[in-house]
């Protein structure tokens, strides 16, 4: 970073957190300028105290008076100091909660809203892990600024308190604080260059740290005896990371112990030369008190301007990431509201293929859902049929074609609006283990307070009543071991199956006038399925959408559309696929013979 680029990065830093907590910032900035200039003026007068000890000692009367008056001021300064510090610590946590809750809503909030394509691209990833970095101790940083500020303006008090005595004595300091402001910045910029180039391997070894702890994976962690491999992996990715950090360091401990010698002999001489004067009666006998506690407080803080100066400087760094991730485009959520379900969707010649890739998943598919439709996609793993539904949901938008409700473009709709239409159960459910089962069936739908009687009926139609029941705490048992409910009980885990059919309750709960089903039952017995679907069918006027392998699901729906490689290659009736005895057929014949 320039030095340009550096003052619009603390500029950028001090605009966020005054808006955030806007006293505390003068808070701090005053607290910097008092700890830099009141520890000097304390000097000054217990420099002056020793002084009039000495002239009191050898005779001089009114000596003493000075010397109680120096002594009561230096303790009163001392207090001051103390209670500034007590108040400036309460703003400090005051500010960095603000400041904190601030930035994670930001940073929550717009990840969120990014386009469903960002999430599968590598840059944006990327870019998020730096920003999120820098998010993390932003509250921090702040207080660094600080930190530099105080630094700095001891480091140019202590200089023109230096000069006040001899100009030349101001001259040596500058001089020797040179050499350790330009190692430790060359220090800083290779490590903020290590901490880019390596992302991936703090990524990786993120994940292997998560699947380690995770209950549900150590099972088979254990089984396929891959615990020590990926202990081994951590470690080795650990060391990747941190041991060349630290080479950086032992690189610089020689040029770090030059300066630290300059800056030792600049010391030393100007004491040399106090004692001198003091020895010549040209100085009083204080002087020595104070160009040693002022030297050393000008050292001190240009070292601790250095160090707070390198350390705020990656993070700067960091903050153009962030910066950058603020600035990617979230997805429009203005449009034309739908009240109701369309009486039509029509998927019209859609293409697609992923973001960085040139290979179409989807090619020139078309057909026509209608209002209170049953319909059912079939075709083997990799067909594009979970592909399509994210383009029907309009996650992602087509990359040629369009998809139609009631003749109205999907991207010309309020995507909300849209989705206050769906239910949508897909193989990757989410399970809310933080929460108890009767919430996860409430997270359905949420715009409203909790309806027991909807909850009953959903509990009911997903068949999940008798899991429920034999909960400790029924509806408020936590679903996960590591949680426990008000009556002191430890929560429960939950089967493959038996999360599904929670799931599918949070489905049915939502009451949605379509449904999008992505192989939603398959941990659920085939006879309890079948008893599930039922209650689905039953009703006429959903519009229902299934993806599924099992005939006994699909064989139900009006129309079937059979998909390979990304293309519609049949379509009708379970009846009419299975005279034409085409790719529907084959792909089922197994099942239609048993």
């Amino acid at each position: 970073m320039s030095v340009k680029e550096s003052l619009l990065a603390v500029l950028q830093v001090a605009k966020i957190t005054y808006d955030a907590a806007p006293l505390a910032v003068f808070v701090q900035l005053a607290g910097a300028v008092i700890s830099a200039i009141l520890p000097i003026v304390t000097t000054y007068f217990a420099a002056q105290t020793t002084t009039a000890l000495a002239q009191a000692y050898v005779g001089d009367h009114s000596a003493g008076g000075r010397a109680i008056e120096f002594v009561v001021i230096t303790a009163l300064l001392g207090v001051l100091m103390t209670g500034w510090s007590s108040l400036q610590q309460y703003v400090t946590q005051l500010m960095r909660y603000r400041v904190e809750a601030a930035m994670s809503d930001r940073m929550y909030e717009h990840f969120l809203s990014l386009d469903f394509w960002q999430y599968d691209d590598k840059e944006t990833v990327d870019m998020y892990d730096r920003a999120s970095q820098f998010a993390r101790f932003f509250p921090y940083i702040f207080d660094r600024l600080a930190g530099i500020v105080t630094q700095f303006i001891t480091l140019i008090a202590g200089l023109v308190a230096l000069i006040f005595v001899s100009w030349w004595l101001g001259v040596i300091a500058i001089v020797a604080v040179i050499p350790g402001i330009y190692i430790q910045f060359r220090l800083s910029r290779a490590q903020i260059a290590h901490w880019n180039g390596n992302v991936e391997t703090r990524r990786a070894k993120n994940m292997i740290e998560w699947n380690l702890l995770q209950p549900k994976y150590i099972a088979e962690l254990r089984l396929y005896g891959i615990v020590r491999y990926l202990l081994d992996l951590r470690m080795k990715l650990r060391d990747l990371d941190e041991k060349e950090r630290i080479e950086f360091e032992r690189k610089y401990i020689w040029w770090r112990l030059g300066a630290d010698v300059i800056e030792a002999v600049a010391e030393i001489v100007a004491l040399l030369w106090v004692v001198f004067q003091i020895i010549g009666r040209t100085q009083p006998i204080g002087q020595f008190l104070y160009v040693q506690q002022v030297v050393s407080r000008a050292l001190s803080g240009a070292s601790g301007f250095v160090s707070q100066l390198s350390s705020i400087d990656e993070d700067l760094a960091n903050l153009f990431d962030y910066q950058q991730f603020m600035a990617f485009p979230v997805r429009s959520i203005e449009g034309v509201q739908l009240s109701t379900l369309p009486e039509t969707i029509e998927l019209k010649h859609i293409s697609f293929h992923y973001p960085q890739t040139d290979r179409d998943v989807l090619r020139d598919v078309s057909f026509t859902i209608k209002k209170g439709q049953h319909i059912a996609i079939v075709g083997e793993n990799g067909a594009g049929k979970s592909t399509l539904i994210k383009l029907l949901t309009g996650l992602y938008h087509p990359t040629s074609g369009a998809i139609l409700l009631d003749g109205q473009d999907l991207e010309q709709i309020d995507v909300r609006s849209w989705h206050n239409q769906l239910g949508v159960l897909q193989q990757d459910y989410l399970a809310y283990t933080f929460a108890t089962a009767g919430e996860n069936i409430y997270y359905g739908d949420v715009t409203h307070p909790l309806d027991d009687e909807r909850l009953q009926k959903a509990m009911d139609k997903a068949e999940v009543r008798k899991v429920i029941e034999k909960l400790p705490s029924k509806l408020d048992s936590y679903v996960s071991t590591w949680m426990k409910d008000n009556n002191d009980n430890n929560g429960t885990d939950l089967s493959g199956g038996q999360w599904q059919r929670l799931a599918l309750a949070r489905n049915f709960y939502r009451d949605s006038p379509m449904i999008i089903l992505d192989e939603p039952t398959s941990a659920i017995d085939a006879l309890a399925e079948s008893r599930i679907f039922k209650h689905l069918f039953a009703d006429k006027d959903r519009t229902i959408v299934t993806i599924s392998h099992r005939l006994t699901t699909i064989e139900k729906a009006d129309v079937i559309y059979m998909m390979e490689e990304g293309k519609l290659v049949e379509q009708g009736t379970h009846e009419e696929l299975v005279v034409k005895q085409g790719a529907y057929y084959t792909m089922f014949e197994s099942q239609l013979h048993k």
